[in-house]
């Protein structure tokens, strides 16, 4: 049996959970389809989404058509959990896109379509409701070929849009006009298809366009265009068949079975004991339970078939599977054999932080363990804990996640937290050269560890990277990883408190003392050095030399689209002004204007706000981070941790203690 990894991808409340609903009943999976308003959806499993009536967690199920067997994961749709979406994307053969018929295409769509292009994932579009008032499908496909690509397929059209009685007429070889705009989107991705159009053009059979379009939407080149209704069903019968003719799906492997197992983790949660259970899409080889991995023993697996997980004594390539056993794993850890990409970010990068405050201070031993558990289940939330100040920080996509991340802690923790004011995540880039060395028993060095490290910018998501510029063998492999992962982890906060996110350091000068013992081989720590040694005394070099090259502090800038009334222009672009915008020139269109420009993270949530106000509720803002661009002024500094290594006397001083 194939197997094919589909997910569904959409902006929040074009009707994905409810689509599906309707492509599990129709596989004849559930009886009944569940309704996201009354909570009685397969995908939304969780008691918040199910209050909320969004989804918060991606979700697996599973449906059968034909020979395919279809793993079908439900992504959220709300923007705070676009990092929900990111760590599905590495798992997928396919995907289908949802856009409302009365809606349209909105911000979210077009973030999803532009990262499902770059990563040339397979995906067809389904256009949503069109039994609702107000429905247009040749509007919307009009907007899909403007704003997302114009390399879109309507493979029909609607009958009875905007009455209950909606329906979807998929097109056939006797439709006038739909051959020749078939040839004029495939021919650009067929050569063969183009030369016998310029031979022959009577001469290309439908069935030759079908195969075309098949070939070129599996290459992710095309994308053909499904309409309908996920509460009446009408036109998913049609989206069903096309998603497995359409979309690439994996062969039930051979020989290759029986090679070393490989998967990717994209989800991490806990079971009803406390478990670790890892959701793995097995890449190659065959997993097995009792398989002994880097992450642990595998207890226990089991696969998604029908409505629910069954367990399997073992998982083979191109299926999904839920994994026990696993205590060391987190998500974006290959499994087995590598299997890159797992941890590669597609989408921005939380832009706001926030301080988390138990209600109860008996609570904070245990805040700090729940928090530590939901980041376990999306590590961008990046926990922070400040051991001075007794507080704990994390970091958030927007207003509604902090509620989720809240009610989470009251429903399934029993702790009750208040958040102070989200503030701006700002990064640190370094301007300059700088070297420090710091040799064994010189300079009141208390460690029996040598480092000489030079720092230097480098280019922005080049990342960080340690190089040597010592002889290769003058240092044990133990003190060089240890140097390596400490320097990744001081540059966490730079001279401001902000991560330094790109740079190279690289490793000038080194000096150890070989392991010395007593006369009866006892390890003698006081003439030996220890990666201790070298994890204590690396932050100490790295941040004087940081300091000696210099970091500008840069704050996340957000590129907006704004669409308003002519006659709000005026009160729109002072309003801009005070944010911190900087609009371009405004375009006129049919209704107004559209204005594009830049403005800070820090303001655009301010003026998403203030947009009602000041347009009469009819204008329409887009906002998408863009880059990170330097703060003008004094720059903002972010509250040290307590293993600051900027002042040499105090960080000596709590490391003695804590030693």
């Amino acid at each position: 049996m194939r197997t094919l990894n589909l997910g569904i991808l959409a902006h929040v409340d074009a009707g994905k959970t409810s689509l599906t609903e309707r492509l599990l009943y129709v596989a004849g999976v559930i009886d009944e389809v569940g309704s996201v308003d009354a909570g009685s959806t397969q995908t939304d499993s969780l008691a918040l989404e199910r209050q909320r009536g969004i989804t918060i967690r991606s979700a697996v199920v599973a449906f059968t058509v034909g020979d395919t067997a279809v793993n079908l994961i439900d992504t959220p749709g709300h923007p705070d959990f676009i990092a929900e979406v990111e760590r599905v994307l590495n798992v997928l053969d396919g995907a289908v896109l949802v856009v409302s018929a009365v809606e349209g295409v909105q911000a979210q769509t077009r973030v999803l379509m532009r990262t499902l292009r770059r990563l040339r994932i397979p995906t067809l579009v389904f256009v949503n409701k069109l039994d609702r008032a107000g429905a247009d499908l040749d509007a919307v496909l009009e907007q899909l070929a403007t704003r997302l690509t114009p390399r879109i397929v309507p493979l029909g059209a609607a009958e009875r849009q905007g009455t209950k009685d909606a329906a979807f007429r998929p097109f056939t070889a006797d439709d006038d006009g739909f051959g020749a705009r078939l040839v004029d989107v495939l021919a650009d991705g067929d050569d063969a298809l183009l030369a016998d159009f310029v031979d022959d053009p009577a001469g290309l059979s439908h069935r030759r366009l079908l195969r075309s379009l098949a070939l070129q939407s599996r290459r992710a080149d095309v994308h053909p265009v499904f309409a309908g209704s996920a509460i009446t069903g009408a036109g998913v019968d049609e989206l069903t068949a096309g998603i497995v003719r359409l979309l690439p799906s994996t062969p039930e492997p051979d020989g290759d079975a029986a090679g070393p197992p490989a998967g990717t983790v994209f989800k991490v949660e806990r079971g009803p004991a406390g478990e670790k259970i890892a959701y793995v899409r097995m890449v190659t080889g065959t997993l097995r339970t009792r398989d002994r991995l880097a992450a642990g023993k595998v207890t226990a697996l089991s696969v998604f078939d029908g409505g629910g997980a069954r367990p399997r004594a073992e998982v083979t390539a191109g299926w999904i599977a839920k994994v026990w056993g696993l205590t060391g794993v987190r998500i974006g850890d290959s499994l087995g054999e590598p299997t890159g990409g797992g941890a590669e970010h597609h989408f921005a990068p939380p832009t706001l932080e926030t301080v988390v405050v138990p209600r109860r201070a008996r609570d904070r031993g245990a805040l700090h363990e729940a928090l530590a558990q939901l980041a376990e289940q999306d590590p961008l939330i990046d926990l922070r804990q400040d051991d001075l100040r007794q507080e704990v920080s994390v970091s958030l996509y927007g207003e509604v996640q902090k509620e989720v991340v809240q009610a989470t802690l009251a429903a399934e923790y029993g702790i009750d937290v208040d958040f102070r004011k989200s503030t701006t995540i700002c990064v640190e880039r370094v301007t300059g050269s700088g070297e420090a060395v710091e040799l064994i028993k010189q300079d009141g060095n208390p460690f029996l560890a040598g480092v000489g490290l030079r720092v230097e910018p480098a280019a922005e998501r080049e990342g960080v990277t340690f190089e040597l510029a010592i002889e290769l063998g003058s240092l044990p492999p133990a003190f060089l990883r240890a140097i390596d992962e400490t320097v990744r982890e001081t540059l966490r906060e730079g001279l401001h408190g902000w991560d330094v996110p790109d740079c190279r350091v690289t490793l000038t000068r080194s000096q150890y003392w070989p392991r010395q013992s007593h006369a009866h081989a006892t390890f003698d720590k006081s003439m030996s050095s220890t990666a201790g040694d070298f994890r204590l005394l690396t932050p100490l070099v790295l941040m004087t030399a940081l300091r000696r090259a210099g970091t500008r502090v840069h704050e996340p800038i957000h590129r907006f689209e704004l669409e308003l009334p002519a006659d709000c222009l005026g009160q729109v672009l002072p309003a801009l002004a005070r944010l911190r915008g900087v609009p371009g020139t405004p375009a006129p269109t049919a209704s107004g204007y559209l204005l594009a420009g830049d403005l800070p993270a820090a303001h655009a949530h301010e003026l998403q706000q203030q947009l009602p106000a000041l347009t009469r509720g009819e204008g329409v803002l887009e906002t998408r981070f863009d880059r990170y661009a330097p703060v003008a002024g004094p720059p903002p500094d972010r509250p040290r941790t307590d293993h600051d290594p900027l002042h040499r006397d105090e960080y000596l001083l709590r490391v003695v203690r804590r030693v």
